[in-house]
């Protein structure tokens, strides 16, 4: 039988200028030659300067052998950056060691990944006497001559970092976005599906244009759609087969305290039912959650209209009002809730609050549930300062000889 694959391989077939796959004139992607990876293997990407930096070497024998018969040198290669330390994407990392002893010329080349990188990981590294430059997120890198921005993006795994090149807004993303599936979070390396949840809100606001993911074909021009299709799988995840709608998956997350996030699901079932009430409320009530109380009160004025007698609605009016330092407006909501429905106490301790902070204090202590919980709340606070200085006289006692 005839193995195809390796004999395209063999023809120098495997490696792939991005420029020409992407069929993307940017020089940067001149600079980028690709491997896809198959079975047991990641991508992996090789960027060319006057040094070679190789992100993710994979678990694929094979690959450098092709790789250098093309005319690279082992001595050119001086980086080696790792998504995050799964097999998949860095046991390549011992083949380049083990069969190429120029790797990185008179010093072995540096390897960037995670602080919180696999610890026998980095202990074979340096037994190869490689320096290992460990990363957190935020600083600056440079591949090929190329800087790229350092991104922690955990959830798959904890020690996994995304590269991101802002002038072409290119993300090299490991596994935690890929074009045509979603990585589970693998707990053992510290997978979590609320660190995915938020990676990939930070990834969205990016505005991703091109992906160079771990897994599949790079994406040119739509990368911010890929981002977006993996944040939609996993939020779904999160939410439970029990949510069958965007409102659903909304209010089960608000449930589970991911409020950025219901907002984000709300706006998804708007896109399709913008007359729904319901839904415009709970978009209201995460943006006063979140602090955008501006556009709270903008989301509420259809909600009001819609049910002007609702209590829970007008204390949610007030409450923006009250954090917008606009007190009488606040009070006014507040009490229009307390006339329709008087033992309301979340409306009773908004309005002590909107009170007590216009300076109004004695009418604020006349509202029984916010005198109960000012003074409670008073009482905490001296119990913990009172304790504090307590420990530490006890602590200056014990010194004393």
């Amino acid at each position: 039988m005839v193995d195809l694959e390796g004999a395209e391989r063999e023809e120098g077939l495997g490696w792939q200028p991005l420029s020409h796959l992407l069929e993307q004139p940017d020089p940067l992607f001149e600079r980028i030659l690709f491997l896809e990876g198959y079975d047991y293997s990641s991508n992996i990407y090789a960027f060319l300067g006057e040094d070679i930096s190789i992100v993710d070497p994979g678990n694929d024998y094979t690959a450098y052998m092709h790789f250098f018969r093309a005319g690279h040198r082992p001595e050119q290669v001086r980086r080696i950056a790792l998504t995050h330390g799964h097999p998949d994407h860095a046991a390549g990392i011992v083949e380049l060691f083990r069969s190429y002893p120029t790797l990185g010329g008179e010093s072995r080349p540096e390897v960037i990944l995670h602080r919180n990188g696999p610890d026998q990981l980095k202990e074979i590294v340096r037994d190869f006497g490689s320096p290992i430059v460990e990363v957190e997120g935020g600083e600056m890198v440079t591949l090929g001559g190329i800087s790229f921005e350092v991104i922690h993006s955990p959830g798959h795994t904890w020690d996994g970092i995304a590269l991101y090149h802002a002038p072409t807004r290119t993300l090299v993303s490991g596994d935690i976005v890929l074009p045509d599936s979603v990585a589970a979070p693998d707990p053992g390396a510290g997978g979590d599906l609320r660190h995915y949840v938020a990676t990939l809100r930070g990834l969205l606001a990016r505005g991703v244009e091109h992906l160079l993911p771990g897994h599949g074909k790079p994406v040119a021009g739509e990368g911010a759609l890929v981002v977006d299709d993996t944040y939609r799988a996993v939020l779904k995840q999160v939410a439970g087969s029990g949510a069958k709608s965007w409102m659903d998956v909304a209010g089960r997350l608000v449930s589970l305290g991911y409020v950025e996030d219901a907002l984000y699901a709300c706006d998804r079932w708007l896109t399709s039912t913008p007359d729904d009430v319901a839904a415009q409320e709970l978009r209201a009530l995460c943006l006063n959650e979140l602090g955008r109380f501006p556009e709270a009160l903008d989301a509420l004025e259809p909600v009001l209209w819609a049910s002007p007698d609702n209590p829970r609605v007008l204390v949610a009016k007030g409450y923006a009002l009250l954090w917008l330092e606009r007190y009488d407006e606040s009070i006014e909501q507040f009490d229009a809730a307390l006339s329709r429905s008087p033992k309301l106490k979340e409306a009773q301790l908004y309005k002590g609050m909107a009170l007590y902070m216009s300076g109004r204090g004695e009418e604020a202590m006349d509202i029984g549930p916010f005198r109960d919980e000012f003074a409670a709340r008073f009482a905490q606070e001296y119990r913990e300062r009172t304790g504090d200085e307590a420990a530490k006289e006890g602590d200056r006692h014990e010194q004393d000889p």
